[in-house]
């Protein structure tokens, strides 16, 4: 069975003028850019200034020669890193596995997300760049293939508000056509030396035999011809130690519309992040839940408490009206995932509740290695048993 591209690398279109553009919606459609004073560069351009000829990065001075009318923009201070945060939550709805590559990029991979079909996949990105406007106003460009090289050229194969998918199989012919300097790693002077060498695409690569490769690549022949045939065996990288959000999402085997069932599994899940939380040395503030569709749609709605905490105590009350605010279509439901986000590091109880949390986060201390031993997360009376001692009932 030929392999799902389940690897997602998500772009955002001229991302400083994107969130500029967020709070000042009078400024889409025109030529504007970030950038400093005549001396400074221009750091991020709107497309219709790069029809004129503005690019990034340019010395101020002149693409305001090339765009006289071009409307300069200061930096907003801290938009930036705030937007950044919001894109790579709402993509955390969807997988845990998300690399922040940087500001306006990165990566998700889906393959543990159950998904049976590409067409499944696609639903659920288009959901994902849909979103991204809707609540952030900022548009992204979505790659989805095989592996991360593949799915990095295809998220810029369209832009701005792209959507490629390359499925497996095809990756060798969707690179071949493209100019050699679309491969990730190949800089200006390299494309240069190739171009005199007869070398403008990358599908001439791979047309060459071993000795000619070797004259153009030296002694990294052979990984240059791997990329040009678009393979790529890299993964997504989670950074774990420094988590921003735990989260988890569970699929049902059929789709259900069980209020109590869904709650008990919401709950589950609950357990099991907060055993992670606990033993990683820190708590969390925030709790956000998202339920899913059959036809993929999904929405989602958090609630952030007055403190961090890393008892489960105080976040199973929210469970009920998060499902409410979520499930506003009363539609069975495929999958359901909770996230927690605001973390923070060390051991701390609330200092509203403070009366009993220390004696509870010893108990849960005991459950935890209870459960580690026994490598048990229980479903029936043991979970009904630990929900009713966590929630402070005898």
């Amino acid at each position: 069975m030929p392999r799902l591209p389940t690897i997602v690398h998500i772009d955002a279109d001229a991302f400083f003028v994107s969130c500029e553009q967020a709070v000042q919606p009078e400024l889409r459609g025109t030529k504007c850019a970030c950038g400093g004073g005549d001396r400074g560069i221009i750091s991020s351009a709107s497309y219709e200034a790069r029809a004129c000829g503005v690019y990034t990065p340019m010395p101020t001075a002149r693409a305001l020669k090339v765009c006289p009318d071009l409307i300069l923009i200061k930096h907003t201070s801290g938009l930036y890193g705030k937007v950044s945060r919001q894109m790579f939550d709402l993509c955390e709805t969807l997988t845990p596995h998300v690399q922040r590559n940087s500001v306006d990029e990165g990566y998700l991979d889906l393959t543990p997300c159950g998904y049976r079909s590409t067409d499944e996949i696609v639903a659920v990105m288009r959901g994902l760049q849909r979103r991204m406007w809707e609540e952030l106003r900022i548009p992204i460009s979505v790659g989805i293939a095989t592996n991360k090289l593949v799915a990095q050229v295809a998220s810029k194969y369209h832009k701005p508000r792209g959507f490629e998918v390359i499925e497996s199989g095809h990756e060798q012919e969707f690179f071949a056509p493209l100019k050699i300097g679309e491969l990730p790693g190949v800089g200006k002077k390299t494309q240069l030396m190739l171009k005199e060498r007869g070398v403008t695409k990358i599908g001439e690569v791979v047309e060459r035999n071993e000795s000619q490769l070797e004259s153009l690549f030296g002694r990294g022949w052979r990984s240059m011809l791997s990329r040009a045939r678009g393979e790529d065996d890299s993964v997504v990288h989670t950074d774990h130690d420094d988590a921003k959000s735990y989260s988890h999402q569970e699929t049902f085997s059929k789709d259900i519309s069980d209020v109590q069932e869904i709650e008990r599994v919401a709950k589950r899940m609950v357990d099991s992040l907060l055993i992670k939380i606990r033993a990683d040395g820190k708590r969390a503030r925030t709790m956000t839940l998202m339920v899913r569709y059959p036809d993929f749609a999904q929405e989602s709605h958090g609630r952030s408490l007055p403190e961090a905490t890393d008892l489960e105590s105080f976040f199973y009350p929210l469970i009920s009206p998060l499902l409410k605010a979520s499930w506003r279509e009363q539609r069975p439901l495929r999958l359901i995932s909770i996230r927690f986000s605001g973390i923070e590091a060390g051991a701390h109880q609330l200092d509203m509740f403070a009366a009993g949390d220390e004696k509870r986060r010893k108990l849960a201390a005991v459950m935890d290695q209870l459960n580690a031993k026994t490598n048990v997360v229980t479903h029936g009376h043991q979970l009904s048993a630990r929900a009713k001692f966590k929630s402070g009932e005898s």
